[in-house]
């Protein structure tokens, strides 16, 4: 598709001093890329004397996941070394009902002052959600395994009685 932006383009990045070669996407190299960047301190910059901004797959993926890392603090040393840095996937808590906030407090006896407003249970659980360890091996072979076969988790409690089919 000749339309599609970037189409017979290469990315107009700058990748420690050398031009990359890559096709460039849809993306483009907006103000909010430019922020992201400069803030990280990458070494990416714009090659000026192409006529486009569109940026590779490539590197608007590696943008948004610096972007998305989130550092976690720890007591001895501020959180600032390197094997702090985790990708850790946004959950947006915010979107949920009051609910089934209330809901995941209560399944999980999280300690709240009564009378919590939305955004103070959302923000409550989320910190609660974000330090739940989470065994990735075993939960991706679990969930495979019940994919494989098509089971879920109340064909689980109905194993013991009568399944209805």
């Amino acid at each position: 598709p000749a339309a599609a932006p970037g189409y017979g383009q290469s990315c107009c990045l700058i990748e420690d001093g050398e031009r990359c070669v890559r096709p460039a996407g849809n993306a483009s190299f907006s103000k909010r890329v430019q922020k992201s960047i400069s803030q990280k301190k990458l070494k990416l910059d714009i090659d000026k004397s192409v006529r486009h901004l569109y940026i590779c797959d490539f590197h608007k993926n590696f943008i948004q996941s610096v972007r998305n890392k989130r550092k976690r603090k720890t007591s001895d040393d501020g959180g600032d070394s390197p094997e702090h840095d985790t990708d850790i996937p946004e959950v947006d808590l915010f979107q949920l009902q009051v609910n089934t906030l209330r809901r995941y407090k209560r399944h999980y006896k999280l300690q709240t002052r009564p009378g919590f407003n939305k955004a103070q249970l959302a923000e409550t659980v989320s910190r609660h959600f974000r330090n739940i360890p989470v065994n990735e091996k075993e939960t991706l072979a679990y969930f495979i395994y019940m994919v494989k076969s098509n089971k879920s988790r109340l064909d689980q409690k109905s194993e013991g009685g009568k399944q209805l089919e």
